[in-house]
């Protein structure tokens, strides 16, 4: 006598949905040129990597980014960005393109201050007369 797992179903209950990530609003895409870095966890809790990339758009709720995509990506990592001195903004993997592009979104909206101060560091040429403002 064996008995088998039961097989999972497509049923409309069997997926998760979360209103701040499934239905969250996205904001408009734009264009910049910034370099950055992901950190994430390999095999469980035990190595701590990091890989450079390149920011080449980004919005309050995601980014795309340019990285190498010949090696496995994590599903949950942090993303740095030294020259706005922006640290570990929390990303979750949405797609990965075959022309090494990922497109990722944020667990935390970024503030107006911190896109502004992306913005003025950028070597995109949209963002060359932006300044950052001090005082805010």
């Amino acid at each position: 006598m064996t008995t088998a797992a039961p097989v999972m179903q497509n049923h409309f209950l069997n997926k998760e949905e979360s209103f701040m990530y499934d239905r969250e609003t996205t904001f408009p895409m734009e264009d910049t040129r910034n370099e950055a870095r992901i950190e994430y966890t390999e095999k469980g809790m035990t190595q701590l990597s990091s890989r450079r990339c390149e920011i080449i758009k980004l919005s309050k709720s995601g980014a795309v980014l340019g990285i190498l995509t010949k090696y496995q990506l994590p599903q949950n990592f942090y993303l740095d960005i030294p020259s706005a001195r922006i640290q570990m903004v929390g990303c979750l993997l949405k797609r990965v393109h075959a022309n090494n592009i990922v497109e990722a979104r944020f667990l935390r909206l970024l503030t107006d201050r911190d896109l502004n101060r992306i913005f003025v560091y950028s070597t995109h040429p949209n963002h060359r007369n932006r300044t950052l403002d001090i005082y805010r």
